[in-house]
């Protein structure tokens, strides 16, 4: 199931109202609001009025929604990321951040609060270790702590802990900020590459890329971002990134591409519209998609 159908299971179990009536409120609560909340904002404003809270309450992961707040989860490090130093509007420090699973998905964790981020630059969690957050808001599909909020080690021990995060396959028209989906589109727009210094504490940074492009799955269009290797999956190499020349020469070929694109959706706060950051790529096997449809059919 995915975070939304997760969400409406759970306020079910814990209001005693059966699953279906939730899902009517929810429905109605959009129509009420003419649809400026997702399914799930507008899941948990009927939480709130069935009595059910979600703050200090542990969740798992998958259950988790854009706008959560005061959330606890348990879960197993899976992989740890270099603290990072950052410059923005004239404020400077540091953020670090790791992944974490248990048994229904995996998710990114971001420190804000230096107490936090010297467990992780003095190696005190690592990965493997299990840990117990508290008190974490959840945005754009991670965890956020602030100095608010408590991260410690735990002796329970998580089975089958996921490594990767889960995507829900579905179309463009359905997406909502902090939705993890795996969607099949075609590349109708590609911009210029922006560059940028990735900045390692302690280290000097290296160039790295930035690439938009749009995306239509004949739902819907999306700007979509994608990172380094993202880039790649694309199939253009370091040089042809790097060098404007040769990018503009290989642009061409990338419009009318049609891949899997999977990621997270998130609102752009400068343009103030959905975008959908791109964290994995898969070519379309058409073999494959005509198998999977002639066993829909027979």
């Amino acid at each position: 199931m995915d975070n939304y159908s997760n969400l409406v299971e759970r306020i079910s179990l814990s209001s005693g109202v059966e699953r279906e009536e939730v899902e009517r409120r929810v429905e109605a609560k959009r129509a009420k609001l003419s649809g400026l909340v997702s399914k799930e904002g507008a899941a948990q404003i009927v939480a709130a009025e069935l009595g059910v809270s979600f703050e200090n309450a542990v969740m798992k992961i998958s259950e988790l929604v854009h706008g959560m707040k005061r959330v606890s989860v348990v879960g197993e490090v899976t992989k740890v990321f270099p603290v990072r130093e950052y410059n923005k509007n004239g404020r400077e420090g540091k953020i670090g951040s790791f992944l974490i699973g248990d048994e229904s998905s995996n998710t990114r964790v971001v420190l804000w609060d230096n107490s936090h981020i010297a467990l992780i630059e003095g190696k005190s969690i690592k990965e493997g270790d299990t840990v117990e957050i508290s008190n974490g808001a959840v945005r754009n599909g991670e965890i956020h702590l602030s100095a608010f909020s408590d991260i410690k080690k735990s002796s329970q021990k998580i089975e089958g802990a996921r490594r990767n995060r889960i995507f829900e396959t579905g179309r463009l028209k359905d997406a909502s900020p902090g939705r993890n989906m795996k969607i099949r589109g075609v590349i109708v727009q590609v911009f210029e590459p922006r560059f940028f210094k990735s900045r390692k504490e302690g280290e000097e940074g290296e160039e790295r890329a930035l690439l938009n492009v749009v995306l239509d799955d004949g739902s819907e269009t999306i700007r979509a971002v994608m990172f380094g290797e993202q880039i790649n999956k694309l199939g253009l190499t370091d040089e042809e990134i790097f060098s404007l020349e040769k990018f503009i020469a290989k642009k061409e070929e990338l419009l009318g591409e049609e891949k899997f694109f999977s990621g997270n959706f998130r609102t752009n706060s400068f343009f103030n519209n959905l975008e959908m950051n791109v964290e994995d790529i898969e070519n379309v096997n058409v073999e494959e998609l005509v198998r999977e449809l002639e066993k829909r059919t027979s």
